[in-house]
């Protein structure tokens, strides 16, 4: 009697666990609206981009206004995605950028994701990529394809300075095509994928923030005309 009462009242409590909702173990951001979308020294809308439903990114400041005076010194600009906590796990989203209209000269279509962003949105930790190097003439354009910043103090030039090759990599792209990138951040490491590729073309073990927790946003850099498609977290 006592057995079956134990059996009885385990049966029960099973029973009512699988009544208990699963918590999410991920988001999924489809980015065919600018609904839950806050920008920051950026414009947003929803536009379709070679077959697809997307959110075009522009430097909110006209071209001429946007070299003049941008916010740091190296520009760029985000959209950070409501509801969004991320400390570890993996961002995946379908991106392409190419440089805007009135851009100088030396624009690459800078385009990535910002994550582990702070409360004052300046703070991030970042991956993205310069579509127009992936396959320039200049090998070591090439080599400067996909970069790793560390917002507001360690912007692309300081860390090509400081530690030269180390923060930066290749990885072949097509400007204005769309482009598949993952981010998979544990810790103080973090390591990006491009395209399905089953090894990263940039592994970063020091992100410069630490063992921090933040938003998700999506980024842009000086003289890009940016767009991005259904973003997925997971843990």
């Amino acid at each position: 009697m006592i057995h079956n009462t134990h059996f009885a009242a385990m049966a029960g409590v099973l029973s009512a666990a699988l009544l208990i909702p699963r918590a999410s173990v991920g988001q999924t951001f489809e980015l065919d609206s600018t609904k839950g979308l806050h920008a920051h020294d950026v414009t947003v809308e929803a536009v379709p981009y070679r077959g697809r439903k997307a959110v075009r990114v522009l430097p909110a400041a006209g071209a001429d206004a946007e070299l003049v005076a941008p916010k740091n010194g190296e520009g760029g600009g985000l959209v950070v995605l409501e509801g969004t906590s991320f400390h570890d796990g993996t961002i995946e989203v379908d991106l392409t950028g190419k440089p805007r209209a009135g851009a100088p000269a030396d624009a690459r279509g800078f385009v990535g994701v910002a994550f582990r962003v702070a409360a004052e949105p300046s703070k991030y930790e970042c991956f993205y990529i310069r579509p127009t190097n992936g396959r320039a003439d200049d090998q070591v354009r090439r080599n400067h394809s996909t970069q790793y910043i560390s917002m507001p103090e360690y912007e692309w030039s300081r860390l090509r300075k400081e530690a030269p090759g180390q923060y930066e990599s290749y990885v072949d792209l097509i400007p204005g095509e769309w482009t598949n990138i993952k981010i998979e951040v544990s810790g103080l490491k973090a390591r990006l994928f491009v395209n399905d590729s089953t090894q990263p073309v940039l592994i970063v073990n020091d992100l410069k923030h630490g063992d921090s927790e933040g938003a998700v946003a999506l980024w842009i850099g000086l003289g890009t005309e940016g767009y991005f498609a259904n973003l997925r977290l997971s843990k």
